[in-house]
């Protein structure tokens, strides 16, 4: 078999392909998936529960119809993980909470049906920040999950989790959900792929909720296409989810080497003044260059009413996460972990003269942006204003709600949005956010893979010219 590092560099499809020759096996690949967990997971510690026997199972019932001929798609014997807020059926679901600590549930939740009947190998359960309400993935129940570029610094959260276990070679893929930037800001300060779906097309049947009108399930890998053959299993509609959408499922990895021409990306103004750190704005503004070079029509635009985003998206979070939370807290008020019992009874305090003003700023937000979707395909931004902070930097809530100026707003809009790494500074990865039409993922996922080719180009060409 490959050594380690190499077989863990294999995109979701290069294994696929490697199972179907039968020059690796399911089995194989899910025992060094296990090793390697328990190699680096102590230091990280981006996983809560490691499914172990019922991986290998999975794995075994993979290679098994593998080898009679029954092809079940890309997934087929790829190890993925699940942040610990989607239920599975068998295997306890925290939810990152003391609270749920022993809650074995008695079904899974609809993507984790999808996944396994996709033939995926379900490795564990990421660990996250407790119920999926925080940013820094700092857990004081199941301990701080660290960054793989430096264990000083958090992996960003609420599925900090899911996103180091990618990062760190310990899956393929993993779930993660987002409510305010809780797939994107960790897939930008761990060097990752993620995508948070337009609101409704990825069922959140069986997924812990924060927040009803917030909160969105979607995946995280290394790769665009990796993330592209995730979301062709997870999406479609789902009859027992009120939110769902109703819509055919697009084939999302059928265009993404369409290239960008004539597509036209907007550059938004609001996201790049003072407080992004200079070295995250050049990365970005290069970025939407390359894409300029690629053959993309780009513009800077201006979308005065997301000044108003952070205000009115927590309005909405904050008092459906409160409303959520209603009966626990009231009864386990002891059991939550600091910040999040604060942030719970504060969303409590606020009256509905509060929440309905955030939905009437949500109501603007949305008509401006559909405005601005007549002159453009996409609208580019930083996904996160700095690279990852340390963990003594983000304890205060000033520090932590810098983190996710950037991505509420999509959450409160609803709108497909994608971080992929964009170029690093100080070691530390920088991502570029990328937000489409709703239900426009294949042109995100389009946009997204174009970047990643020209930017994968120029690295292989700066190191054969290092090494000549």
């Amino acid at each position: 078999m490959a050594g380690d590092a190499e077989l863990h560099a294999l995109s979701i499809r290069e294994l696929g392909e490697q199972f179907r020759r039968r020059t690796l096996s399911p089995v194989e690949v899910t025992r060094a998936t296990l090793a390697r967990i328990d190699a680096l997971d102590g230091q990280l510690n981006s996983f809560i529960t490691v499914m172990r026997d019922g991986a290998l199972a999975d794995a075994e019932r993979a290679e098994r119809a593998l080898r009679d001929g029954d092809d079940l798609g890309p997934l087929q014997g790829v190890p993925i993980a699940l942040k610990d807020l989607y239920q599975t059926r068998g295997v306890r679901t925290t939810g990152g909470s003391s609270i749920l600590a022993d809650w074995v549930p008695d079904e899974d939740a609809a993507v984790v049906e999808r996944l396994r009947g996709a033939g995926a190998v379900l490795i564990g359960k990421n660990n996250l920040h407790e119920f999926a309400f925080g940013v820094t993935n700092e857990n004081p129940h199941y301990g701080p999950t660290r960054n793989p570029h430096d264990p000083a610094r958090v992996p960003g959260g609420s599925s900090g989790g899911s996103a180091a276990a990618v990062a760190a070679g310990l899956c393929w893929a993993a779930l993660g959900s987002d409510t305010g930037g809780s797939i994107r800001l960790p897939a930008a300060l761990c060097g990752v792929v993620g995508l948070k779906p337009t609101y409704g097309r990825v069922s959140r049947r069986g997924v812990l909720p924060l927040a009803w009108s917030m909160d969105h399930a979607g995946p995280l890998a290394r790769t665009v296409e990796d993330v592209a053959l995730v979301m062709q299993v997870i999406a479609g509609h789902d009859p027992r989810d009120p939110g769902s959408a109703d819509r055919p499922t697009p084939d999302f990895a059928a265009g993404l080497d369409a290239g960008v021409a004539g597509l036209r990306v907007g550059l938004l103004r609001e996201y790049l003044g003072d407080d992004v750190a200079p070295d995250v704005a050049a990365a970005v503004r290069a970025a939407v260059e390359t894409l300029g070079g690629l053959g993309a029509h780009i513009e800077v635009v201006t979308v005065p009413a997301a000044a108003h985003a952070l205000g009115a998206s927590t309005a909405v979070l904050f008092a459906e996460a409160a409303a959520v939370h209603e009966r626990w807290l009231a009864d386990h008020r002891d059991r939550y972990g600091a910040d999040v019992r604060e942030r719970l009874e504060m969303g409590a305090r606020l009256r509905a003269v509060h929440y309905l003003k955030g939905q009437r700023a949500r109501r603007a937000m949305l008509d401006a942006f559909s405005d601005l979707f007549e002159r453009v395909d996409l609208v580019a931004t930083p996904t996160v204003p700095m690279v990852a902070p340390t963990f003594e930097e983000v304890r205060s809530e000033a520090g932590r709600g810098g983190l996710v100026r950037f991505t509420r707003l999509f959450n409160l809009l609803g709108l497909p949005a994608c971080s992929q790494p964009c170029g690093a500074s100080g070691g530390l990865p920088i991502g570029l956010q990328l937000v489409g039409r709703p239900f426009e993922e294949p042109t995100v996922l389009r946009v997204a893979r174009a970047y990643e080719r020209a930017a994968a180009g120029r690295r292989e060409t700066g190191d054969r010219g290092r090494r000549n």
